[in-house]
């Protein structure tokens, strides 16, 4: 195969990275040239954050990342075709081998696994064009489906059967769905109260005009008047902690990079492919100017001028009501130069992922913006030191963000005052699994597991366990439905909120089968950049499968006490979160007894 680009490739890198200037640069030789590097390492380094972009925008136009396309982007960002072959290797989304012009990604994740994933893809086993898939964020809407087409934009169905992923393989127009589903059955069944998730599947979210007339804007409006240091003493009011799992104070994250006397950057981490989760996503389709809205408010508050937002690659629909978003806000002033006729100066960058769980962890998302594999970073320095591109960044998820707004337009104190002292504000929570109606449901902190379970309609059979926190979580038995959702009951019950995923499982399901499809996605999902996380997880797995075989090496409870030392393991060595939550679900499930009951 030649190494040589195709003249289609040049035309797909060249549209995103601009005409070659040079023939070091793969362009034709010119009195730039001058005999020497052209513009030497600095002016590499500069250009190395446009890999990942420049290979998706490859793909995109000709369905694979080839070695003659991939040798053209190594020469035009002047990177060694062995770095940016490791970058291309680690991202599940990008193809280095020829396929079909579309491809669909079924959802075989636990979700799904119990809603009709897995028969989905039995009914299509046998294409080449067919692919089953970790956690696709659609648990609401399953069986979930990704669908890859080359030379168009990629596109989700939800809801699927074989003969309408088969028609969209084929080059037919998908399917309309029954509704423009955005996951909110509290508004769908017309409960009142909510506040994050109010305009979700109420407005239109093309449309600025209506999200303006829904109160949209007056909390920037709001800020702008404040001053920077009233917002962030506001938030600190507030008592909001982070809302993606680790629950850090936001204001004091925020105050800690105000200060910086070097550039400041803001990160909005979109990246939720932890299975289970989807609130992000359903806030990005259904309500992208608050998102929009509140990153500018947090760059105002801390000082940055550029914002990004990295949105995971199996998210082409809030990628494209963001992006629409965005560019309808610079039209109108609110974003960009002079933001409501101030001295304000922000705009935000989107960044796709690749389909990499990993670059979930905040350093490691860092890393896949800058270029590199997104393999997460030791800590310290702390992101608020040196972030992205060595900076002082602050770094948020989505259901985060759009607290900002309700905290300036009511006050902080207004919104310390709901849920409890250590766990203040609103909370949303993805309901997935055996329940009757899944989807994101919003309350204040403190509601029990038994109180969201009923929310979303209850239980379709008699419940067994339930996965709170996604499969980094723990399953916890029915003894804890009462356990109010909080930062501080959660922890004195040992278990955590996580991803604030509720899954509840009912009494036919099949446990093993369950814990090998988690152990699975966790080996393929560790990064592999540390042994007690790249061994671990498939040691894991192995033990696993020999109990399900019958086959034990040192007896049923020899296994179990091995599986429980490889879980210490990985806890207490491993570099990033992945490692130390790898075997948390397992663990749960052996504590239970839910695993090996058969042999």
């Amino acid at each position: 195969m030649s190494a040589g680009p195709s003249a289609a490739e040049r035309a797909a890198v060249d549209e995103y990275l601009g005409t070659p200037q040079s023939g070091w640069m793969g362009g034709d030789r010119s009195d730039a040239d001058h005999h020497v590097a052209f513009g030497g390492f600095h002016t590499a380094a500069g250009t190395r954050h446009r890999l990942l972009p420049a290979l998706q925008a490859l793909q995109s136009c000709i369905g694979w990342v080839s070695p003659g396309g991939l040798n053209y982007v190594c020469e035009r960002l002047s990177i060694p075709p062995a770095e940016a072959y490791a970058v291309a290797s680690f991202y599940a989304l990008l193809a280095l081998e020829k396929r079909p012009e579309r491809v669909a990604h079924v959802c075989e994740d636990v979700s799904c696994r119990t809603r009709g994933g897995q028969e989905l893809l039995n009914d299509l086993a046998g294409r080449d064009d067919v692919e089953p898939s970790p956690c696709l964020g659609q648990c609401d809407r399953s069986p979930a489906v990704l669908v890859q087409r080359t030379g168009e934009y990629d596109l989700s169905l939800w809801g699927a059967t074989a003969g309408d992923v088969i028609d969209v393989l084929e080059g037919a127009t998908p399917r309309a769905p029954a509704s423009d589903h955005y996951g909110v059955p509290q508004s769908e069944n017309g409960s009142g109260g909510l506040r994050l998730l109010r305009r979700v599947g109420a407005i239109n979210p093309y449309s600025i005009d209506e999200y303006r007339a829904a109160g949209g804007y007056e909390a920037l409006a709001k800020a702008l008047e404040m001053g920077p240091q009233q917002v962030i003493d506001e938030v600190k009011r507030s008592g909001i902690r982070g809302r993606g799992g680790a629950a850090f104070p936001m204001g004091v994250k925020w105050e800690a990079v105000s200060g910086a006397d070097s550039e400041r950057l803001l990160v909005c981490n979109a990246d939720e492919a932890e299975p289970g989760t989807f609130k992000d996503r359903g806030l990005m389709e259904g309500d992208p100017f608050s998102l929009v809205e509140s990153m500018t408010i947090a760059g105002y508050a801390i000082g940055a001028e550029r914002g990004y937002l990295y949105i995971r690659g199996e998210y082409p629909r809030a990628a494209h009501h963001v992006a629409r978003a965005l560019e309808t806000a610079r039209a109108a002033g609110l974003l960009g130069e002079g933001v409501l006729g101030s001295d304000l100066d922000f705009d935000i960058e989107i960044r796709m992922g690749g389909g990499a769980y990993i670059c979930g962890e905040e350093t490691a998302l860092f890393n896949s913006i800058e270029g590199y594999r997104g393999e997460p970073r030791q800590k310290p320095p702390f992101p608020t030191e040196a972030g992205l591109y060595g900076l002082p960044t602050i770094v948020n998820n989505v259901e985060t963000m759009i607290n900002l707004p309700l905290i300036l337009t009511e006050g902080g104190d207004a919104y310390a005052s709901l849920g409890t002292s250590e766990s203040a504000g609103i909370k949303l929570f993805c309901m997935s699994g055996d329940l009757v109606n899944p989807g994101v449901y919003e309350v204040e902190f403190g509601a029990t597991l038994r109180e969201l379970i009923d929310l979303a309609g209850g239980p379709t059979e008699d419940l067994a366990a339930v996965l709170l926190g996604g499969v980094a979580g723990s399953f916890v038995g029915l003894d804890l439905l009462d356990l109010p959702l909080t930062f501080e009951d959660t922890r004195a019950a040992g278990v955590s909120l996580g991803t604030a995923v509720i899954m509840p499982f009912g009494v036919s399901t099949d446990f093993d089968d369950l814990a090998m499809r988690i152990a699975a996605f966790f080996r393929d999902e560790s990064c592999g950049q540390c042994v007690p996380c790249r061994v671990g997880t498939v040691r894991q797995e192995e033990a696993l499968h020999r109990i399900v075989a019958g086959a034990p090496l040192n007896g049923s409870s020899g296994e179990l006490t091995l599986l429980s030392e490889i879980n210490d393991g990985m806890r207490m060595a491993s570099i990033c979160g992945l490692g130390h939550t790898a075997g948390s679900a397992i663990q749960s499930l052996i504590d239970l007894g839910l695993i090996g009951r058969h042999v």
